[in-house]
């Protein structure tokens, strides 16, 4: 079991602490979180193959990030919640939870629940396609359309942005760049520096005032997931628009007919 890691989100920390405590009995690797932001984090550093997820976290809605976590590696999720009605339950499934655990709970329960979600992984299976509205990143054929337009990018440059992109926003300093999206190692962080220029000029509207890739001063680099969802808002506000101004046309060539 040792090489099973497990990451916790519990905003709790007698009830967070004390789970780790029983699941480090096991000899399950542990990792603890108190909030979405460290949660990220933790994930991205760690990779854990379980996640152990409070739905009802201090700094924003746990359901949300367990939709985030399912779009990632896929790891198992066990959500955890104070709120047992079916609707609740039933969400937390759809949100791409494995299984979902009321309390409270005992803790042999809660520990029969993580052995069986562990026995029922099998080998991981890469994403084959990573969706985030206008941005799509096959990663079969090593293909990136950004807005509509397929963009030509280096293989470099294509493991950059799917780093970037990957990290859901939390920004990645250049030597973490460089060990996650580099194939051999690297001294100079400053290569980053080169190749995320080089990006800026194919995936930004406006290379010199960048609002895709973000420089983080004294640490790095983010990838703007709030700029993504602002467009895809305003796509769906086109299409509804588009709908609309169909609907009445069809509606004034019916009644002049």
């Amino acid at each position: 079991m040792g090489s099973v890691c497990i990451e916790i989100i519990e905003g709790n920390p007698h009830l967070r602490s004390l789970l780790g405590w029983h699941l480090q009995q096991l000899e399950y690797r542990v990792h603890q979180a108190a909030s979405i932001y460290q949660a990220r984090e933790v994930f991205l550093s760690h990779q854990p193959t379980l996640v152990v997820l409070d739905a009802d976290l201090p700094d924003g809605d746990g359901i949300e990030f367990c939709r985030w976590l399912h779009r990632q590696q896929q790891p198992l999720i066990l959500m955890l919640s104070a709120r047992n009605n079916e609707g609740d339950i039933v969400a937390g499934l759809k949100a791409g939870a494995d299984d979902y655990l009321s309390k409270p709970f005992g803790m042999q329960e809660f520990l029969a629940r993580v052995e069986a979600l562990i026995r029922r992984k099998r080998t991981p299976t890469a994403p084959a396609y990573l969706d985030y509205g206008t941005l799509q990143i096959d990663l079969v054929q090593r293909r990136v359309r950004f807005q509509g337009e397929f963009i030509d990018l280096t293989p470099q440059e294509f493991s950059l942005l799917y780093v970037l992109a990957q990290a859901g926003g939390v920004p990645l300093s250049r030597s973490e760049l460089l060990r996650r999206a580099w194939p051999d190692a690297i001294d100079n962080p400053r290569t980053i520096d080169t190749h995320v220029l080089s990006l800026r000029k194919k995936v930004e509207l406006d290379p010199r005032q960048p609002n895709l890739i973000q420089t983080i001063r004294n640490v790095g680099y983010r990838f703007n997931m709030e700029i993504l969802n602002i467009n895809i808002s305003q796509s769906q506000t086109t299409k509804l628009g588009r709908e609309r101004f169909n609907n009445q046309r069809s509606t004034l060539s019916s009644s002049q007919v």
